[in-house]
């Protein structure tokens, strides 16, 4: 608890005193006031957090975080657990979606084992961008008692942050979130209706592709996990040890080591949502740091957008996951920076300004 306790200490409110100043330069700029819209209010929104009326970014990371949940023995997927680790070893061969995607936006990769039910076979320690944090493989079943214990819950967190100051060390600008889990679209439901009061129908969605009958039966499975676990919404790490996963855990962790340390984490999708909520409800700061990178198709997104107040960047219908939402945000965070910082003045560019 210390390591978790410690980072939560030191995340500091964002130095808000400085967005006047990036908008008076940003006015002066040789267009009309406002006219970049979004690029204007990222620009604004990075000097804030960074404490850095020039910032530079240059060194981007997607953090994906992998685990598996037992809840997928109720059938809630269409795709089974052993997908997990093969999208894994997908991953590390650089055949994925957010492996191409990362690719078009000069942004590294780093894949984190948080709970993965089998081991990553035996190249793992010569693959420079995967993380052994395995608390334990898997989680429980959550319709039979809680998903971890508190004291798993815990580690999950603070393995997260350990990734993020392994990372740290060489150099990092701007975070995104990603995760890849069978069965953690189930997970997060059940999150987010304890988090923000939602009905369970209201909030879940179909995940990998289930059926109207499946759906049905997942919308139940939730309800009977939050019914027999009883987790208090008060308390963010009874929520994620009763009916979370490791790999939320550990994206809570990104979340809330990239505020302690200055850095803007660019949000993905309904998974990295809710570990946005168990950060949020640790240290409610943490917000002011976050981006959303886009709006998911999973209907339960939005609803944790507008919980935590949120504005998505794009919204191009993507479930992906993987990260994939918050890499296609990366260029577009770093084009309003750019804005700022390499934009000519009317002065500078002898043009006539406002009368």
């Amino acid at each position: 608890m210390d390591k978790l306790g410690n980072t939560i200490k030191k995340i500091k409110t964002v130095d808000s005193s400085l967005i006047e100043k990036t908008q008076h330069h940003l006015d002066n700029l040789t267009k009309p006031r406002g006219s970049l819209g979004l690029l204007e209010t990222l620009a604004k929104q990075i000097v804030a957090i960074t404490g850095n009326d020039k910032p530079l970014i240059k060194n981007k990371t997607i953090f994906i975080m992998a685990g598996d949940h037992g809840v997928t023995e109720e059938g809630v997927s269409a795709f089974p657990k052993e997908v997990t680790v093969q999208m894994v070893y997908n991953f590390l061969n650089k055949g994925a979606a957010i492996n191409v995607l990362a690719g078009h936006a000069g942004a590294e990769v780093v894949v984190v084992d948080m709970g993965i039910s089998t081991e990553v076979r035996s190249q793992k320690s010569e693959v420079r961008n995967f993380k052994d944090k395995k608390i334990n493989f898997g989680t429980k079943n959550m319709v039979k008692g809680p998903a971890m214990t508190r004291d798993e819950a815990i580690r999950s967190v603070e393995a997260g942050i350990e990734v993020f100051e392994e990372q740290l060390i060489n150099g990092l600008d701007l975070a995104g979130c990603g995760e890849m889990g069978i069965g953690n679209t189930t997970s997060s439901s059940a999150i987010t209706a304890v988090m923000t009061g939602k009905s369970v129908k209201d909030i879940t969605g179909r995940g990998t592709g289930i059926d109207n009958k499946s759906f049905l039966h997942k919308v139940e499975i939730i309800e009977k996990a939050i019914f027999l676990n009883n987790p208090d919404p008060r308390d963010a790490l009874d929520v994620l040890s009763k009916v979370g996963g490791f790999e939320i855990g550990g994206l809570t962790g990104i979340i809330l080591a990239a505020a302690r340390e200055n850095i803007p984490v660019l949000i993905d999708g309904f998974i990295s949502g809710a570990a946005a909520l168990i950060a949020y409800k640790l240290q409610p700061i943490v917000k002011d740091y976050m981006i959303a990178a886009h709006c998911s198709a999973e209907k339960g997104h939005k609803i944790i957008l507008d919980y935590l107040g949120l504005k998505p960047i794009l919204d191009l219908n993507l479930c992906l996951g993987e990260g994939t939402g918050a890499v296609l945000a990366m260029g577009i965070v770093e084009a309003g920076v750019k804005i700022l910082t390499q934009m000519a003045t009317f002065k500078n560019a002898s043009v006539s300004g406002r009368n």
